[in-house]
């Protein structure tokens, strides 16, 4: 089950929109406890994971570390979808971006 608020977050799987997978993405830069994803710029942890890999992720992964930032910062849970406006104004304001 789901964690509906941040304190009942023990697991990065207990936050909405992560899952194994991106969980394993965090683990892989060093995101181990729920806790640590507050403050995170998550187009930095974007970023962080396409050069911990090698690889270009799907830019869906975003979405999810945007839920995932703002769930654990209090803004509540929201489908990882729900962030996708937000990641294209982002990268669309800032050619840095993605990755």
């Amino acid at each position: 089950m789901k964690a509906r608020h941040p304190d009942d977050a023990r697991d990065l799987e207990d936050i909405p929109n992560v899952g194994p997978s991106t969980a394993s993405d965090l683990r892989g830069i060093g995101i181990v406890q729920p806790h640590q994803l507050v403050g995170q710029d998550p187009h930095a942890l974007y970023r962080r994971v396409n050069a911990a890999t090698g690889q270009r992720h799907d830019p869906c992964l975003c979405d999810c570390f945007i839920a995932a930032v703002r769930f654990m910062e209090g803004g509540g849970p929201a489908p990882w979808w729900h962030c996708t406006a937000e990641r294209k104004q982002r990268w669309h304001d800032d050619p840095s971006l993605p990755g």
